[in-house]
């Protein structure tokens, strides 16, 4: 098992794991992402992957400039750990996150922080996991996002959820909102699709990307990388098919 480093140098060469078909639906996917990539390294993104064709990956940024509503300082946050398909069960989801631990701890930082959930949910890692790792919840945001915490210094304040994050809401009350980041290359051609249905359906949309940490921090769901509400309520961090999208305008 080899794990790597996608950085500035070997970015143009390498895969990102999240899309890495060749058709031209996953070229473009893969080019969201990459240049959402260059422009963050040097805010201390990094992208780490197993030497081998497949999604295992880990990202993580300092606390300050990562794209999650989530307050502290001197913390290493997680964006996002996935190992999927033949992957799993393996010890790679532990090496990749032991390289993150390594690295927060030879950067001197105080702690590790991710978001998880309640309950076991599409797109976040299980809240077990971390725990076996010593992880602990400091932070919870409605619906079931907790905040959870691996701290090197005890002495460290605890990181939170912003204040915006704990509403559950969003200021456009008429219809459907979805609100997204480039940090997942699937968001671009989704709120393409689902806001066309809502048209379909002739239901207010309105798209809202966020094009900055700041602006996640100030304006993102607990998840940061996406969240659709209805009339202004937090319904799902979930990346609905449009099959599902459908249904749920059924009954909504």
């Amino acid at each position: 098992m080899k794990i790597m480093t996608v950085d500035k140098a070997n970015i143009e060469q390498e895969h990102i794991c999240c899309a890495i078909g060749n058709d031209k639906r996953n070229r473009a996917r893969a080019k969201v992402k990459k240049d959402w990539m260059k422009k963050e390294f040097d805010n201390g993104l990094v992208f780490k992957r197993l030497d081998d064709r497949g999604k295992m990956f880990i990202e993580y940024m300092p606390i300050e400039n990562a794209w999650k509503p989530v307050i502290g300082k001197n913390y290493m946050m997680i964006h996002c750990l996935w190992v999927s398909g033949k992957f799993k069960k393996q010890g790679i989801a532990t090496a990749l996150l032991d390289e993150c631990i390594n690295e927060s701890k030879d950067k001197g930082k105080d702690g590790i922080v991710v978001i998880t959930s309640s309950k076991n949910k599409p797109f976040l890692t299980e809240k077990k996991f971390f725990e076996k790792k010593g992880f602990q919840v400091v932070d919870q945001a409605p619906p079931y996002f907790e905040l959870m915490v691996l701290k090197f210094n005890k002495k460290a304040e605890n990181p939170s959820f912003t204040s915006k994050a704990k509403t559950g809401k969003t200021d456009f009350n008429d219809g459907i909102c979805f609100i997204y980041t480039h940090q997942c290359p699937f968001m671009e051609e989704y709120m393409t699709l689902l806001s066309k249905i809502c048209d379909e359906e002739t239901i207010p949309v309105k798209i809202i990307q966020l094009k900055s940490a700041d602006e996640v921090k100030e304006l993102g769901s607990p998840f940061g990388t996406y969240a659709m509400y209805d009339k202004g309520e937090f319904v799902t961090h979930e990346l609905f098919s449009e099959n599902k999208f459908r249904k749920y305008l059924t009954t909504r």
